[in-house]
């Protein structure tokens, strides 16, 4: 694990604003940003346990199926990935996110997406339990308590000079954490990757403290969807300020936080710590969806 590092951005324009974002993306290569944050606790849970297989769930360019893959290559555990979409047994080698994880040694077992939709449901998850002995099974995105626990050490004492704290979300796993670890006087943005207005409810299950909310204005049409405009910040902030973002979740966030500065959403004297978050990974996969309608890149 590297040491995470805080850059500075530089805003152009008057706005009276100091942005930093929080280079969880550095963590590791594989296992990086929240995903390493999820996946520590929850191994070492595994493992006090005895359990010598992790199972857990995605979709086609799964950030956490792939984290989960090689973090059971490098502690030496079998994992198996239920993917949603029986299509893409088919086309493996055309999704460099399972590729990568087949690599890594993970079983990918592709089911329907109305079996998915079962991900929660405790019988469904007792036939795994019956198939596979010594199971520990993590849940989509790996959001369980244990992940929260770790994504709470993102925030440390030095981070309460900032006034507001903004991350992506996806299952809300590590917004959660960060509502947990935030002091009194912050306040906590979530930038929803996700068309749908269900994950407040989410959070709240986890949540301890009232001092946040979750923007849904950056979706950009929902998961994993993007358009001209957003390839073209992403590039733009990378040529800028020579961070790479995720199309995703990181990039979306990015791009409402620039946005809402421009529309002095934040009073003067605001300072905000971004969490980069990792899933630079699903670069590759997009570009290809890209390539295919004839769409601008993403700058690797």
């Amino acid at each position: 694990m590297q040491i995470v590092k805080t850059e500075h951005i530089e805003i152009d324009g008057d706005y009276g604003i100091q942005l930093d974002i929080r280079r969880e993306d550095l963590i590791h290569p594989h296992i990086s940003g929240n995903k390493f944050r999820k996946l520590k606790y929850n191994l070492i849970e595994a493992r006090e346990q005895g359990c010598k297989t992790l199972l857990t769930f995605g979709g086609a360019y799964s950030n956490h199926i792939a984290a989960t893959a090689y973090a059971g290559k490098l502690y030496g555990v079998r994992t198996i990935g239920i993917i949603r979409g029986e299509e893409l047994a088919a086309r493996i080698n055309e999704n460099p996110t399972l590729k990568f994880a087949q690599s890594m040694g993970m079983h990918l077992d592709f089911v329907s997406r109305d079996v998915y939709r079962q991900k929660h449901q405790q019988e469904f998850l007792e036939g795994f339990k019956n198939k596979y002995e010594h199971l520990y099974i993590l849940p989509e995105g790996g959001t369980n308590e244990l992940a929260i626990k770790g994504c709470e050490e993102i925030l440390t004492e030095v981070d309460k000079k900032y006034n507001f704290i903004c991350s992506s979300v996806g299952t809300g796993g590590t917004l959660a954490g960060l509502i947990r670890a935030s002091f009194s006087d912050q306040y906590v943005m979530g930038f929803s990757a996700l068309k749908g207005q269900g994950l407040k409810e989410d959070i709240s299950k986890f949540a301890n403290h009232s001092n946040w909310d979750v923007n849904y204005d950056y979706h950009f049409g929902g998961y994993a969807k993007i358009n001209d405009d957003l390839v073209s910040f992403i590039n733009w902030f990378k040529t800028r300020y020579n961070i790479p973002l995720d199309p995703v979740y990181t990039g979306k966030m990015m791009y409402g936080i620039m946005n809402l500065i421009e529309a002095k959403y934040f009073p003067k004297g605001s300072k905000i710590l971004a969490i980069h978050t990792g899933g630079l990974q699903g670069i590759k996969g997009m570009n290809k969806r890209l390539s295919r309608l004839q769409k601008p890149l993403i700058n690797e």
